[in-house]
């Protein structure tokens, strides 16, 4: 009798000390995430639903998975734009000499440039990574470290990847403000199948954080809610009780998850990044000034408070607002 009530001790003891250890090992793998001005939500999700793809791009390339991420988000506005959404082109690469599939018109340079038009996503993170690969003037490219993004970045431009002068600037805030260095030392977990649809079921996948990437927003936990996420799901693997996930994110017992909402782990914080010092936020089409506070990790009734505004307050686009 003895033996077995110690023997569930000690289970019941491992078990809270793997709770604990949880927030612990975030600490120490989680780097420090600042969204970016224009970033919002959707520029998350397309972290969460391409950065696999480009970890296994880089690895069977050479390509940093930073630079793939940063270069799809800059060039597709995170999967929103025309080519993107029409054509799977998520690297805004045109027709040039060498292609022979189809393509899609579209006003860049000249009102009738012609880009690649692709059959999937898988394929146009496939065919990005060739461009590079075997084009001549990127040929120098591969000399650099995957780890070297800076030199990446810098290294796209001078080649003319754009014609943006400050896109090495560019795709070098991305990478820092989204922490997306993180995953030029990663190889796949093996949820992302080359060749196949990248949507797995629920067996295949091994644990709750091989699907989720957990950020560190203004000193915050948090993550990004997919398909496969409830409340009482989020809690059971996270052993954060449903009550206080719903408190640390503001919300009423009812409230539904959707793919895509922004879920804190923890509480909050009164201003935003010291990152934003100075910097107002203005007041975007469709937003509330509750994905204004998801967005920058701060308490809602805080940002009523910093802005002096009145409970029946409505943000119109153009407002500007302190957030620290």
């Amino acid at each position: 009798m003895y033996a077995k009530k110690h023997l569930y001790l000690c289970a019941l003891l491992q078990y809270f000390m793997m709770r604990r250890l949880f927030f612990t090992l975030l600490t120490l793998v989680s780097a420090t995430f600042y969204a970016l001005s224009q970033g919002n939500s959707t520029w998350w999700t397309y972290i969460e639903n391409y950065h696999e793809m480009a970890i296994d791009q880089m690895n069977r390339y050479g390509v940093p998975a930073s630079i793939t991420l940063a270069q799809g988000l800059c060039e597709s506005g995170a999967g929103r734009s025309v080519l993107a959404t029409q054509a799977h082109n998520h690297f805004g690469i045109k027709v040039g000499s060498n292609w022979t599939g189809p393509y899609i018109i579209v006003a860049d340079d000249r009102p009738d440039d012609r880009f690649r038009k692709y059959k999937s996503d898988d394929e146009s993170y496939e065919d990005h990574s060739r461009f590079l690969k075997n084009g001549q003037r990127y040929a120098f490219l591969f000399d650099l470290k995957k780890t070297d993004y800076k030199g990446w970045a810098k290294g796209l431009k001078k080649a003319g990847y754009a014609t943006n002068p400050r896109y090495a600037d560019m795709l070098i805030e991305i990478i820092e403000n989204y922490n997306l260095s993180q995953f030029d030392s990663q190889k796949s977990s093996g949820r992302y199948r080359h060749g196949k649809d990248r949507d797995v079921s629920e067996e295949e996948l091994s644990a709750f954080f091989s699907e989720h990437i957990v950020y560190y927003n203004n000193k915050t936990y948090m993550i990004i809610a997919n398909s496969n996420d409830s409340w009482e799901r989020i809690a059971r693997e996270t052993g954060v009780s449903v009550k206080k996930l719903l408190k640390y994110n503001e919300l009423p017992k009812e409230a539904i998850l959707h793919v895509g909402d922004v879920v804190y782990l923890e509480k909050k914080r009164q201003k935003a990044d010291p990152y934003y010092s100075g910097q107002p936020h203005v007041v975007q089409a469709g937003e509330s000034l509750y994905d204004i506070a998801q967005r920058y990790g701060i308490r809602l009734g805080s940002l009523y408070k910093m802005n002096k505004l009145p409970d029946d307050y409505v943000p119109e686009v153009g407002d500007q607002l302190r957030i620290r």
